[in-house]
């Protein structure tokens, strides 16, 4: 970057800050002379200067340089899951057999983060959120840091422990979860520097397992609407994603938040029950037009560029630029499929990555199906992702399920 544009980031971001020159001339301890310096093209600061220019205004250093943020932050989420392939799902008082037991991170941060670490190891991936100070905590933040993961923003508690899953997979992939909140219940917008994050994405979830974040806000109408505010005022798009819950009301939690998102990416239980419509018909059949007046519903509700839903059966994207596309699933031999566990967070770790790299929507949808897909390889939520240029290899070349209608 040459003189000129390099001042017209500083000049930029002060200005955004609501800073005058002789104001960030204290802080930074030179004259004001040098910031209009700057500024106006005429020379750069000392290079030992730019980290404390970069913290001032909550960029990292290439930023200065190219005036892009970069890479994707995951928050939210992080908890071990211990998976238990059972042959059955016993009614009460009965006995299921237990065949394999097996240890793996779990919830949102985890899953989403590796993949996408796994589908491109050159995008810059940071991980937010809350573990324990025990096995668990440091066996998730020891997988992090394998894939080249930043963990410097995850807070260790020290009084809850993190906080796990017991896993019930059956041989046909279908899963069932049994939740200790943990130190996820302690994780708050005031654990995380926002100004600090320097990402282009920020994607947090779920919405319905964080309690503070869950919490009502007189202003925004919940404390993760506001988060979302503070966090795009940075200059950071921002997504979300929510957890599948019965018992839960999805309105109260959801509306007030997504006026603060930049992407919705969700499953069709989710979407449908933000507006308390039903997904399927009643022979279990996809209702694709209660799916989309969910998705148009949530554009309304201010969302700002696309809400992305995936089911068994396809993925759907609708874009405020370019419409309703939908693109049906990966047909894949039920002789492959080992689990489920995590095939939501594939499938998000791919629209993330179709986002990040501006491709169509239906490229989005083609990718991220494919992504979800590696998932059923593995009995837990990431082993079975692969890198992009096997993803792209997939979309292409296997069958896709009929189109829903």
């Amino acid at each position: 970057m040459n003189q000129k544009a390099f001042g017209a980031v500083i000049s930029g971001l002060r200005k955004k800050s609501g800073m005058t020159q002789t104001q960030l001339a204290r802080v930074l301890n030179v004259s004001d002379k040098a910031i209009s310096k700057w500024e106006t093209g005429l020379g750069y600061p000392e290079i030992t200067l730019l980290p404390k220019i970069a913290e001032c205004f909550g960029v990292s250093v290439d930023y200065l340089f190219t005036g892009e943020r970069r890479g994707i932050t995951i928050a939210g989420n992080i908890l071990t899951d211990i998976v238990k392939t059972i042959d059955s799902y016993p009614k009460v008082g009965m006995l299921a057999k237990i065949s394999t037991v097996s240890r793996s991170v779990g919830g949102c941060v985890p899953n989403t983060a590796i993949d996408l670490a796994k589908i491109d190891r050159t995008i810059p991936i940071s991980a937010v959120g809350c573990v324990g100070d025990d096995e668990y905590g440091r066996y998730v933040i020891s997988q992090l840091r394998r894939r080249n993961i930043d963990t410097g923003r995850i807070v260790v508690s020290a009084s809850a422990p993190t906080s796990f899953s017991d896993v019930m997979s059956m041989p046909t992939g279908e899963r069932t979860f049994f939740h200790a909140r943990g130190a996820n219940a302690e994780f708050s917008p005031s654990q995380v520097d926002i100004p600090g994050l320097g990402c282009a994405i920020l994607h947090t979830g779920y919405i319905l397992l964080l309690d503070h974040f869950d919490a009502p806000d007189p202003e925004y109408g919940t404390v993760m609407a506001r988060f979302l505010h503070d966090v795009q005022s940075q200059g950071i798009k921002t997504s979300i994603d929510m957890v599948s819950d019965s018992t839960a009301d999805y309105s109260d939690k959801v509306i007030p938040a997504l006026k603060y998102c930049n992407y919705v990416i969700v499953n069709e239980i989710e979407c449908c029950g933000t507006w308390k419509l039903q997904p399927r018909r009643p022979d279990g059949s996809l209702d694709l037009s209660a799916i989309r007046l969910s998705m148009e519903r949530m554009l309304e509700a201010g969302v700002e560029e696309k809400v992305i839903v995936h089911s068994k059966e396809a993925g759907m994207c609708l874009s405020r630029d370019s419409g309703f596309t939908v693109v049906p699933s990966l047909r894949i031999p039920s002789s492959r499929i080992k689990g489920s566990v995590g095939a939501g967070d594939a499938f998000c770790a791919g629209c993330l990555f179709g986002i990040y790299n501006k491709m169509s929507d239906r490229q989005i949808l083609e990718f991220a199906s494919a992504s979800a897909a590696c998932s059923l390889f593995s009995e837990n939520a990431v082993d079975g992702m692969r890198g992009k240029d096997d993803i792209f290899a997939m979309a292409q070349n296997c069958r896709r399920m009929a189109v829903p209608k």
